[in-house]
């Protein structure tokens, strides 16, 4: 018997239940705490070994790869995922050109910040 259920029960047999209820909250709090520390042992032990059941199989995580083609030289041809020639058809729509302002840059340098006699 640990020494928080003897004081537990030695509360109780004196009358004291406001200290016989923190003497049990403590044991409690101590039983929990161990069982807990326990389990996160048992968790660490046996959180990268096989379950029990799955043996050396690999588990999938992601779908098959898709197929590549062969690399060749450079064509001027789309082809779709399964290799077939995907033809391009202008449909007439001009290019949008861009409208951004470009800023100007200074050939002058930058001017130099004060402030570095406390470094």
């Amino acid at each position: 018997m640990t020494e928080k259920v003897a004081s537990f029960i030695d509360s109780l047999g004196k009358g004291a239940n406001a200290e016989a209820g923190e003497a049990f909250k403590d044991a409690l709090r101590d039983k929990v705490a161990s069982a807990l520390d326990q389990q996160r042992i048992d968790v660490a032990k046996n959180i990268f070994t096989n379950t029990p059941g799955q043996g050396d199989q690999a588990t999938a995580f992601s779908d098959a790869k898709p197929s590549v083609l062969s690399p060749a030289e450079r064509t001027d041809t789309i082809h779709d995922t399964q290799g077939n020639e995907i033809e391009f058809t202008d449909n007439g729509n001009t290019q949008p050109e861009p409208t951004a302002d470009v800023p100007e840059v200074s050939s002058e340098p930058a001017a130099e910040v004060g402030g570095d006699e406390n470094i």
